[in-house]
This record gives structure tokens, sequence and C-alpha cells, in this order.
């Protein structure tokens, strides 16, 4: 009997990074298990071997752990129906796959893989569903015997029934039925002793009492398998919900040639946490009005599978960027410094030494200017080194053969100043200006150019404010040396 206690999983391969299609699927689950007061459980599905990478596991829980989805049950945490990985679970998947074997549900197939692939080959040619033949199936008691006592390579394969309809209900697909027909012997013991994800898969929802299955759409051809083998245990099948596909723009499967996929890239550009969860839950979800900025508490609140639609969500990023936007607007300067300081420790400037009070001002000038962290370095490195090159249209457009002399009279002004301020440094500069009987803006321009070598960005007077009457003078100078007509 299922647990009455709703219990969900997020069950990854350790095969990489995290993709943002894994993230949507934990955190609907981690939103489904907090809104009805639920254990959310972290399983390691690392039975693919070939596919495994070293650290992976570590760096998903770090992963999770840094968006705010805290498991209950799991890897490290333990719990009551642990191990929690796949790979130190061995000797109870060979149990449960004998037991089918011993009750006839399943057999063993000694076909190599090269009889698999002309056999595939083969059924293709022919038009046909290629699936396997049962030719291990035909085998007598007797020969079975041999080939085991021979020591021969193996694998157990899941025998379907003929001529059946496998039917069940999906809370987001609905009725969907399947003929066995169209289902292969699917092998639930490969011949290294490992599982198929499979069997894994359904022996371990059952022992850890999961009454939810919520994952993505891709595992729905698997589940009329899965139906099967609940039966031929005799165990009750949690409730489904498979997940619409997350698209590209172009409507295509999301992919890596699009744009980043992995949850990892979009924390080293520095997107907030808030925004990334709230983004990510809007694809597929939707609360049923207007809003779309949330917190994670606002989400738990509001969550329901039922308002998860069917079709693909697109992964729009300018979307992304203006929810992240929303929630840098909820923050202070303060409370963004880390985020800025993570960035920079793992950027060409890690060296360099910024007080916090210098990075809040950066901060304070660029939060409006920027959808990510990583935005201040690539739209304001002026802030941490001084500009090597100069826009080229913008001294076509605003470098005189008179400039540098304009630039030296607003040097002088400026070494008058002690401790300016923004104001200090916009009344030096409005004074030069009515001295020489010019513009402000001639001035403005030139002076933008030589201290940040660009045409945009922040109010002239906080770049000024922010990078000090030294510094200033410094770069003015070095414009004046290096910029040419």
């Amino acid at each position: 009997m299922i647990s009455e206690q709703i219990r969900v999983r997020f069950a990854p391969s350790p095969t990489g990074f995290l993709h943002v299609g894994g993230l949507r699927t934990a955190l609907y689950n981690y939103l489904f298990a907090r809104q009805n007061h639920g254990v959310f459980i972290l399983r390691i599905e690392d039975t693919d071997r070939s596919r495994y990478v070293e650290g992976a596991v570590e760096n998903l829980i770090n992963t999770l752990q840094w968006v705010g989805l805290d498991y209950d049950e799991g890897p490290i945490k333990g719990g009551a129906y642990g191990p929690y990985v796949q790979s130190e679970r061995l000797e109870i998947y060979r149990k449960y796959a004998k037991q089918l074997v011993d009750e006839g549900k399943a057999y063993y197939c000694f076909c190599t893989s090269d009889r698999l692939e002309q056999m595939r080959t083969e059924l293709e040619q022919k038009g046909e569903f290629a699936k396997y033949d049962r030719f291990c199936l035909k085998l007598s008691p007797s020969e079975i015997e041999q080939k085991l006592k021979s020591n021969l390579p193996y694998v157990i394969r899941m025998k379907v029934p003929d001529n059946t309809t496998i039917k069940f209900y999906d809370l987001i697909r609905k009725d969907v039925e399947i003929s066995s027909e169209l289902i292969d012997d699917q092998v639930l013991l490969k011949s290294d002793g490992y599982p198929t994800y499979h069997l894994a898969n359904v022996v371990d929802d059952h022992l850890m009492k999961v009454t939810h299955v919520i994952r993505g759409e891709e595992w729905l051809p698997s589940v009329p398998k899965h139906i099967l083998l609940y039966q031929y245990f005799n165990w009750e099948v949690p409730v489904l919900a498979h997940l619409p596909l997350l698209l590209n723009p172009d409507k295509s499967k999301l992919s890596k040639r699009q744009g980043d996929v992995a949850v990892e890239d979009y924390r080293a550009k520095g997107y907030l946490r808030e925004g990334l969860i709230n983004f990510i839950a809007l694809l597929g979800w939707n609360p049923g009005d207007e809003r779309e900025i949330f917190t994670l508490e606002e989400l738990i609140k509001e969550f329901s599978l039922e308002r998860v639609g069917k079709s693909g969500a697109v992964f729009n990023i300018d979307k992304l960027n203006w929810i992240n936007l929303q929630h840098i607007h909820r923050k202070t300067e303060k409370e963004m410094l880390p985020i800025l300081k993570e960035i920079l420790s793992r950027s060409k400037y890690k060296d360099l030494f910024f007080s916090d009070d210098y990075l809040e001002k950066v901060i304070h000038a660029m939060r409006e200017r920027i959808n990510y962290f990583a935005g201040i370095l690539e739209k304001s490195p002026y802030f941490f080194e001084p500009p090597k090159e100069y826009d080229s249209v913008y001294i076509a457009k605003h470098w005189k053969a008179e400039t540098p002399d304009w630039l030296g009279k607003l040097i002088e002004e400026f070494s008058k100043l002690n401790n300016p301020k923004k104001e200090d440094f916009e009344n030096a500069l409005n004074r030069t200006a009515e001295a020489l009987g010019l513009g402000r803006g001639k001035i403005i321009h030139a002076v933008r150019l030589a201290v940040s070598g660009m045409g945009e960005g922040p109010g002239l007077y906080d770049i000024l404010d922010i990078l000090g009457k030294e510094e200033v003078i410094k770069r003015i100078q070095q414009a004046i040396k290096n910029i040419k007509l």
C-alpha cells in the first residue's frame, strides 16, 4: 500500500551538469511536496556506468542547495529507505529480477550484441517495429541451465503479454493507452549485473513509498513497461504526471546549440537564484492570472499540478532576463554584494582588491542596466580596469582636434578639488565649459570616452564619483596620449 503521506522524488543521473529541464522537474516535485507537507527525496540513478561523470553527484547536490531546494531524504542526509544511490542497491534489483524469472514473467537472454544488431537491421529493412524476436524465450530449461553453468553472459528480459492494451491515467496527459504489440521485451538486468532504468525505477519507487511520480514527458513511452512491472509485482502504481518538453524559441527541443542549458551556466553569469527559479516555474505552469513574479514561498502556496499544461514550454531568454531584473529591483546593494564578489573571484580581476563600499556603488550605478551580474563586467569593465581601447565610432563623433586642450583645462579644475563628490565634478566641468565658451556636451562626451572607453553607461558624474579624482585624472591623461585622430 502506498504511503498516505505524499512522497515525491527527483532522480537525476550523474552525467554532468544539471539541465534546466532537470531543475524544473526538481522544482515541481519540491513545490508539490512542500505544499502538501510531504517528503522530497533525492535519488541518484547511476546505473548507466558508461555515462557516469566523476564529481557530478556533488555538483548536483551543490546546485540544488544553491537554488534553495533542500531535500528531506537522499545521499549524505540518509533516510529510512536508503541507500539513495542506485549503484549501492544492486542486490535488491537482482533479487526482484530473479523473482520475475522464477514466476515466468521474465526470462534469461543470451543473445550477443551482434545477433541483436543483425535482427534489428533486418526488421527495419522490412519496415517492421524493431523489437526482440524472443529467440531465448524458446530455450528449454535444460538449455538455460547449461548456458548459465557455462557462465555465458546474459541479460534478464521482461516478458510482455501478447494482445493486451495497457491503460493508465496521467494527471497532465489524462487517459493514455498503448498496445503491448508496441512494447519490446525490455531488458531489466544488464549483463554487467546493473539494472536498467525501468526495473530500478519501479523497485525504488515502491520501496521508497513514492506516492507521485512527476517527471519529464520523455519518459511517457516507458510508462507501459512500468505499469506491467507494477502488475507483475502486485504493487500499487503511484500517481503519474509527465511534464511538457522545454523548447527553443524555434519550437525545437531545448538544446545547447541555441544557448545555455545547464543551471551552472546561469549561476556563473550571476543570475539570481530567485529569478531563475521564478522563470523555471513558469515553464509549463501558470497561476491562472496575470502574475509573473513569485518568491519560492509564494510558489509553494500557489503551485498545482492541475495548472501544468500539455504543450511544450518555450525557454525565452528575454523573459528570463526580465524576470531576473524584477528580482534585482527587490534587493539592496548590500544583498547583491556577495554575488558580484563571486563573479569577480572567477574573473581576470580576481587578484585585484575592491572595497565593499566601492563595489556597492558600482552595483547601484549598474543595477538598472543589467539582467544578470556578469553583465556588470561585460558592460562596465572600466570600473575594474582602465580602458585599453576606445570606441572608434564615438571618437569620430565626439573627439576633435581641440579636445586634448579642453581636457587639459578640465584636469586643472579637477586637480583643485578636495575629496570631491559627484556634484563637485559636475560643477568643475561646468566651470571649464563656461570658461572655454563651449556647450557642456562637448566636454561630457570626451570625458566619458576618456574614463570608460565607451559611449554608453551610467551617468558620467556617477562614474567619476565611483572612480575617484586621482583615477579620473590619470585616465584623462592616458586618453589624451592614446587617442589619435
